[in-house]
């Protein structure tokens, strides 16, 4: 349960510099929100969480299935453009100026479309973060639904994820959250504790 926030009352002395009498309140102030931030925010590994979930192994699998697929594509169209240009050097002397054109355009050409099929795989948006994305989805909704779940009956406002791109960089035990998510998930065993602890050194 929230605790009230420190009320802090004082009386300013005219003994004491205005400038003190502004830092006191400032420091004051601060006291009373971190007192109360302090009772309202936890954190989870939301990556140690995803990972203990029955779906993980198969989701993973799939997408490295998909990965190795899109990379040999990638990689035989790289390998073409290479034959590509082994050919056109063996054989320049022998070619003709129109020839040669004609041979460079092809190349040109061949890289381009490597390039192109490499970006709209795994560039930006791509598909395989797109199919990631998609395969992800429902697990962590899961995720999600448990972590509200905790956080209302552990009264929190704020709930951080301490793995990815966003990593806290100090925080106390008492707000690490994972174990209470786990539990609420029914993947919580006593072994993960042990797991959980090897992870951090």
């Amino acid at each position: 349960m929230l605790k009230t926030p420190l009320k802090v009352s004082f009386k300013i002395s005219k003994k004491v510099p205005h400038k003190f009498n502004v830092l006191l309140i400032l420091l004051c102030v601060g006291f009373s929100c971190n007192n109360l931030f302090a009772q309202t925010f936890g954190y989870v590994d939301a990556d140690f969480i995803l990972k203990k979930m029955p779906n993980y192994e198969k989701t993973e699998a799939n997408m490295q299935d998909a990965m190795m697929k899109w990379q040999t594509e990638v990689d035989k169209m790289t390998q073409k453009v290479e034959k590509l240009k082994s050919d056109f050097i063996a054989e320049e002397l022998l070619l003709t100026d129109e020839m040669k054109s004609d041979k460079q355009a092809e190349i040109k050409k061949a890289e381009e479309d490597a390039r192109a099929f490499q970006n709209k795989i795994f560039g930006y948006n791509g598909q395989y973060f797109t199919r990631q994305a998609e395969l992800l989805k429902p697990l962590l909704e899961e995720m999600q639904k448990s972590i509200e779940k905790v956080a209302r009956k552990k009264k929190l406002q704020f709930v951080f994820r301490n793995s990815g791109d966003l990593s806290l960089l100090y925080a106390e035990k008492r707000h690490d959250y994972t174990e209470d998510v786990l539990k609420e998930m029914g993947l919580w065993e006593e072994e993960g504790k042990d797991e959980k602890k090897e992870k951090k050194k």
